[in-house]
């Protein structure tokens, strides 16, 4: 199809795969009519911080904000887009208002996948979930965190430290799906000496009782708390796209360079791209970026601009211990120690595969991220 000229963009979502996207396009030439629509009122923060330096610190109440964006485009915030005419390039808002456009950017990302309606229920996804749950964990009270993924173990960690008494209901050993055997190991054994109580289970739902929600699990014993806290995954949010057909089990395929077609780009959480494995979502921070670099140079140049070369990166905070993983998890096996060495202390750890190339590992060891990523290849 052609995608005529480019005179107004609009982008959908004002996180950061959005906020990215409208930096990279000025970057890229397009001096044009900039729009931004965000459902939340305020300027794009870091989700990373909410689970991690927000929730531990009470002192802290800035370690979640971005520096303030230089893409000079109209913010519409507080407001939600609720459809999309992709012949008559118009986004809908929940205003009745009509944007045209001649690209369009979908980055609504996602939001926390609820275990039920209960209003007992916490979840912890957006900045006012998380000041909401520091205030309630000024009274200590007693905490179940139902996930044992690093969202619900980070959750732990931050209730641990205001001083609650915390139990993780998780489905299997902690982070084991998401690090492998040998990283969840040491990230259980640092929780359990710090007081964590886990209890794993093949399933538990929650129901009320008493005024107050309780987690049952499937194998009969019930956990009460004064606190109940889920992280069982997110959902991306691509209901408002229902009309336009794009949205297919949840998700927007793109292509290599995030175009859903060359007007439509989509980036963040609610996109699936190629990877390795097929088409996949990869709901990480560093995703998002990459994804929303790549895919707003391609809405200015096509296919002049280069497709997607994701290295996966992930890192966490929790129980004393940071992570920085350059490569693919989960890892299997015993790594090697390029520096430090097993029971303790910064350590460096590298598990090689057969083509020379490596999935490397900081746990508490200062690196700079390029250095990291140049550990993931082969020697030459």
């Amino acid at each position: 199809m052609s995608t005529g000229t480019l005179n107004r963009v609009v982008v959908v979502g004002n996180g950061i795969a959005g906020l990215t996207a409208a930096d990279t396009l000025r970057e890229a030439g397009f001096d044009g009519e900039l729009t931004i629509v965000g459902d939340e009122a305020r300027p794009a923060y870091s989700r990373p911080a909410l689970s991690k330096a927000l929730l531990l610190d009470r002192a802290d109440v800035s370690s979640h904000e971005l520096p303030p964006a230089g893409h000079g485009a109209a913010e519409l915030l507080g407001v939600r887009a609720t459809g999309l005419d992709l012949d008559r390039r118009r986004v809908t808002l929940d205003d009745g208002t009509e944007l045209p456009y001649d690209r369009v950017v979908l980055a609504t990302g996602s939001r926390a996948r609820r275990l039920s309606d209960l209003p007992g229920e916490v979840t912890l996804r957006g900045l006012d979930d998380a000041l909401s749950l520091r205030e309630r964990l000024a009274d200590k009270p007693s905490v179940v965190v139902v996930g044992g993924g690093p969202l619900g173990m980070e959750i732990a960690s931050g209730c641990l430290a205001a001083g609650c008494r915390v139990t993780v209901v998780s489905q299997g050993v902690p982070l084991i799906l998401q690090l492998g055997p040998y990283l969840a190991d040491v990230f259980v054994k640092a929780a359990l000496e710090q007081g964590l109580t886990v209890v794993e289970t093949a399933a538990a739902r929650l129901e009320q009782r008493d005024g107050g929600t309780r987690v049952v699990l499937e194998e009969g014993p019930v956990l009460d708390a004064e606190l109940v806290i889920t992280a069982a995954g997110d959902v991306p949010n691509t209901e408002w796209l229902a009309g336009s057909g794009l949205a297919a089990r949840g998700a927007l395929p793109v292509d290599e360079r995030g175009l859903v077609r060359p007007d439509v780009a989509a980036v963040g959480d609610l996109a699936a791209f190629p990877t390795q494995h097929g088409l996949r979502r990869v709901p990480l921070w560093s995703s998002a970026i990459e994804q929303a670099k790549v895919a707003a140079t391609a809405l200015v140049r096509g296919e002049e601009s280069p497709p997607l070369r994701f290295q996966p990166y992930f890192w966490t905070e929790q129980f004393g211990l940071s992570l920085k993983a350059m490569g693919h998890l989960p890892v299997e096996g015993e790594p090697t120690y390029v520096d430090g060495q097993p029971g303790g202390g910064p350590a460096l750890l590298r598990w090689p595969h057969e083509d020379g190339t490596g999935d490397v590992v900081a746990l508490n060891y200062r690196i700079p991220i390029p250095r990291l990523r140049r550990m993931t290849q082969a020697a030459t």
